[in-house]
């Protein structure tokens, strides 16, 4: 795979699958576990503080000796620590979510660290790609948490066509299905998330895992809208009362002191009633826990059988090609 696909020459991955930067989820044990895989485990920076992701950097490299990954997110307020700590750590591969990834660009490509950007639609793509990013992670609104306006299947042919670096399918993959389709689409490589929140590895907690378990395809729910900055979580007493405040006129400072603190109360503490569940709308597939590397495999030889599908269908579509009979 290393001597075709852009994304595995890129980043030194057997496969070019990414697991997905969530905040409080998306440790060094999980990471260094995907990595372990084959694929590239990703370590969430967020708000974590400093001394916190220093300790993040050093274990991960004693659990794995192959590549990873940190996500930043530029509006964090300890982003600049975290784009220095990767520096400091010489971290393979940097992907940032929630703003223009320039500072990020100049300061790391240097040292030799792939800078790969989260974007949610065509134009955003086009800039980043001007900045010398060296892909996107092209995800649509079916993943988890905060999200765009565009879906996975209308959003990364458009950025394939109008980029020429490399493109990460993301949002609602959680099969191998989805990952058939995502480069049936274009894309060379894919981002997980909500699947390896039901990794063996994942720390969260084993309520929230319980509740992606149980749901199904109408779980999710948005909600934020009304402050600009929409998330996917699976539905529960705190996405009604959101629903409520919104539909209330509340002010964007009301909405967003409801959500204060809780994302951490569902991956830490459990609470699946009061806190924030994000997952993706791909939840409704996810049926058991199991080990990263086994879930790694198990997509991909997913997506094989699924293209191995497709072929039966090659010789019906080379006569659908064809002129209509007169």
């Amino acid at each position: 795979m290393q001597q075709w696909n852009r994304v595995t020459q890129l980043t030194g991955i057997h496969y070019p699958l990414f697991q997905g930067g969530m905040a409080w989820v998306a440790e060094a044990r999980l990471a260094a576990a995907v990595s372990n895989g084959g694929g590239l485990g990703i370590i969430a920076a967020a708000n974590v503080p400093p001394d916190l992701l220093d300790q993040q950097l050093r274990l991960v490299r004693q659990l794995t000796t192959r590549p990873f990954g940190v996500n930043i997110m530029l509006l964090s307020p300890t982003a600049n620590e975290a784009i220095e700590l990767a520096a400091e750590h010489r971290v393979p591969v940097v992907t940032t979510g929630a703003g223009m990834p320039g500072k990020v660009i100049e300061r790391l490509k240097p040292l030799g660290t792939v800078v790969i950007p989260v974007i949610a639609s065509v134009a955003h793509a086009e800039r980043v790609a001007k900045q010398g990013a060296d892909a996107v992670i092209a995800e649509g609104l079916e993943s988890g948490g905060h999200i765009g306006e565009i879906t996975t299947f209308a959003l990364v042919p458009q950025v394939v066509d109008a980029v020429s670096i490399p493109v990460i399918a993301a949002g609602g993959i959680a099969d191998g299905r989805g990952i058939a389709a995502a480069f049936a689409l274009g894309a060379e490589g894919v981002q997980v998330g909500t699947r390896f929140v039901c990794a063996e590895e994942c720390h969260a907690h084993p309520r929230y895992k319980e509740m992606i378990l149980k749901a199904s395809d109408r779980s999710t729910v948005v909600t934020g809208r009304s402050t600009g900055h929409p998330v996917r979580s699976l539905k529960n007493k705190l996405t009604h009362r959101f629903d409520e405040l919104e539909r209330s006129g509340a002010s964007v400072e009301e909405v967003e002191a409801l959500g204060s603190g809780k994302l951490r109360a569902a991956v830490m503490d459990g609470d699946v009633e009061w806190g924030s569940v994000m997952s993706g709308q791909c939840a409704g597939m996810i049926r058991e826990i199991a080990p990263a590397a086994v879930l790694v495999r198990r997509l991909f030889e997913e997506a094989a059988a699924a293209c191995g599908r497709l072929g039966s269908l090659e010789n019906p579509l080379q006569q659908l090609g064809k002129e209509v009979p007169r």
